[in-house]
């Protein structure tokens, strides 16, 4: 269990701090442009960072088991983590459909970049390894995601399971 629970850490550790930065900065942008539908879309996104700050919580209480788990952090652990699993397998869902058709997105790209003012239009050239690339950028973060839940999850019921064994 020592080795899910270092894994696990660092996951933790590497998407709070990830998914906290695209929130944050994504909040600000949102802010400073005035586009507050923009908003609900990094409230979902934020179920992320929430999961990992409740799993560091659990985390805590399994290394130290002087220090109790809040009431709150299971389903914190539970609910917010099935909405970041969601994210998670959106993420890998897109990514391998980039990687395995990359036109669409190559397209919908060179379209928007079209749209653009003239003087900046120069500066973007978008080729298909770019868009692999992307694609597996999207594959590799929802994996970590994912997996991040999925053992969080697993170590909140060896919990249950450690500490109903002691209370008997």
């Amino acid at each position: 269990m020592k080795t899910i629970l270092r894994i696990a850490s660092v996951l933790t550790w590497f998407n709070i701090v990830f998914w906290g930065m695209i929130v944050a900065f994504g909040l600000l942008g949102a802010f400073l442009l005035g586009q507050m539908a923009y908003v609900v879309g990094l409230v979902l996104l934020s179920a992320i960072p929430l999961n990992c700050y409740a799993a560091l919580k659990l985390h805590t209480s399994i290394r130290y088991p002087n220090v109790p788990l809040s009431h709150q952090t299971p389903v914190g652990i539970r609910f917010v983590g099935l909405m970041a699993l969601f994210f998670g397998i959106t993420n890998i869902i897109t990514g391998f459909s980039v990687i395995a058709d990359p036109t669409p997105m190559l397209d919908s790209m060179k379209e928007m970049v079209a749209r653009m003012p003239s003087e900046v239009r120069g500066f973007y050239s978008i080729k298909k390894v770019f868009v692999i690339i992307a694609g597996a950028a999207l594959l590799i973060l929802g994996l970590l995601v994912a997996i991040n839940v999925v053992l969080n999850l697993r170590l909140l019921r060896w919990y249950y399971l450690v500490h109903k064994s002691d209370a008997s």
